[in-house]
């Protein structure tokens, strides 16, 4: 039986943190202003769910949120490492923050995340910055209390990636999250697959499980304060409780969740093939709460690049997979992720993607160019084609999804769906769809119809169609499992 509770922070050491976090705020209640903070987030919805930590540890250190840097006390900015666009934004951003503290002697400038948990950026932070104040990894994170007074009370500039490179899990730190009834919830943290394109493994730790009863009694929390889609969170939620040795699978966690009463949807992302199971897909086709949705990233369709990728599967495999969790959810909506252009990809690879994508027949396709990511064993492969073969490759795998799209999305003419109110919209396309909203396969509606709220649960019936978006009127309101 492993150590269920060894990778969680000890409760006396997250004491401390909030011991912290009330001398903060006892010191910005003895200034003649208000103080705020303004947080920029980079990347994953996993960053987003980092963010609304530290957005509630600042609130708690009596700081108020803002979205005018330009009157922040504190800016952060959480960082993504995944792709180097994301890299180039965040120092272009950080330009203009730092310029800001030429005039601001009370700014403090804070960055976090994956992209500084890498050595060289630090050092190129350092040397570049010098105007950043704190600068903590993913490891850190729930340090951050302590880190701010330490700076607010005089002390150098503050770079600490270091932590445990298995991960921690820090429980009993406040939280304040979006408005709206979108919420995340992250069951694991982590990483051990180590794709050979991937960094992340290297900047988020191994993986590691939070407790279900802690998952639990988050879920209810939501639940209680109206919250009505919810998403859980991790790296490759399939792997979820293999760290914990208690007998439970992420299938047997969902079952779990699934059970909370209430009106309210539940999704996931994001899934790993290997770990995928029909197990899965039969809970997900018995739930109540269980969306019809799934993100299952192929990467690729040839088995020599998927082997290069290090991703654990065949072609033949995944596609197995597919036609499991169509055969238990018919209604059931697909996405999936594809790099184009991975080291040693042929034109004959890139037509084995093309096969997957037209069999898949997605609903969503997120498709990037191979991004190359220092410290990664794929940054070392060679690599023959060009940039414009890629960039040709990358333009007809756009093409042949655009078709997809537009025949799924056609499909749903004059059908009735169940759709969340999420907000308002922006009317653009036609005033009469005052507001939108996401059907329990997550597709964006539109939506006509009188008295219409955020967070109602409609029936709409599709009366338009395009490759965006579906367009619909209300025929009625209320909550269908």
């Amino acid at each position: 039986m492993k150590n269920t509770t060894s990778r969680q922070i000890p409760k006396q050491q997250i004491a401390h943190q909030l011991e912290y976090i009330e001398q903060v705020s006892r010191r910005n209640a003895l200034l003649p202003e208000q103080q705020w903070f303004f947080c920029q987030t980079f990347g994953c919805q996993q960053n987003e769910a980092d963010t609304e930590r530290i957005a509630g540890m600042l609130r708690d250190m009596g700081y108020q949120r803002t979205e005018d840097y330009t009157k922040a006390n504190v800016i952060v900015v959480n960082t993504c490492a995944v792709r180097e666009h994301a890299e180039k934004r965040v120092f272009g951003m950080m330009g203009k923050y730092t310029h800001l503290k030429d005039s601001r002697d009370d700014l403090v400038i804070c960055m976090c995340g994956c992209m500084v948990q890498q050595e060289h950026i630090t050092e190129k932070i350092k040397k570049s910055y010098p105007r950043v104040d704190i600068v903590f990894g993913t490891h850190m994170q729930w340090r951050f209390p302590e880190l701010l007074l330490h700076r607010l009370s005089g002390s150098k500039r503050i770079f600490e990636i270091s932590g445990d490179p298995k991960g921690e899990i820090a429980e009993g730190l406040p939280v304040q999250r979006g408005e709206g009834c979108h919420a995340w919830l992250s069951i694991m943290y982590g990483c051990n697959n180590f794709c050979t394109y991937c960094i992340v493994p290297y900047v988020r730790g191994r993986e590691r499980s939070r407790q279900p009863e802690d998952i639990e009694a988050e879920l209810r929390c939501l639940v209680e304060e109206g919250y009505k889609d919810i998403t859980l969170l991790g790296q490759n939620v399939n792997s979820y409780g293999k760290d914990l040795g208690i007998g439970m699978d992420f299938s047997d966690l969902l079952a779990r969740l699934d059970a909370v009463p209430g009106e309210y949807r539940l999704r996931f992302m994001t899934s790993h093939p290997k770990d995928a199971s029909e197990k899965l897909f039969r809970t997900m086709a018995e739930g109540t709460h269980i969306s019809h949705q799934l993100h299952l990233p192929f990467q690729s369709g040839s088995n020599e690049i998927l082997k290069r990728m290090n991703r654990g599967y065949t072609k033949e495999a995944y596609l197995s997979l597919l036609a499991a969790a169509k055969t238990y959810m018919p209604d059931l909506v697909l996405s999936s992720d594809i790099i184009v252009g991975f080291p040693g990809e042929t034109e004959e690879d890139f037509q084995g993607t093309l096969d997957v994508v037209r069999q898949g027949q997605y609903d969503q396709l997120f498709t990037f160019l191979y991004s190359k990511r220092s410290g990664t064993p794929a940054a070392e492969m060679p690599d023959a084609a060009t940039q414009e073969e890629k960039q040709d490759r990358f333009n007809r795998l756009l093409a042949a999804q655009e078709e997809i799209n537009q025949v799924r999305q056609d499909a749903y003419q004059d059908r009735e769906l169940s759709v969340l109110i999420d907000g308002l919209s922006n009317g653009k396309d036609d005033s009469e769809f005052t507001h939108c909203g996401r059907t329990d396969g997550g597709l964006l509606v539109l939506v006509s119809g009188e008295d219409l709220h955020v967070g109602d649960f409609v029936d709409v019936v599709i009366t338009k169609t395009s490759l965006r978006a579906l367009y619909g009127r209300a025929v009625r309101k209320g909550y269908h499992g």
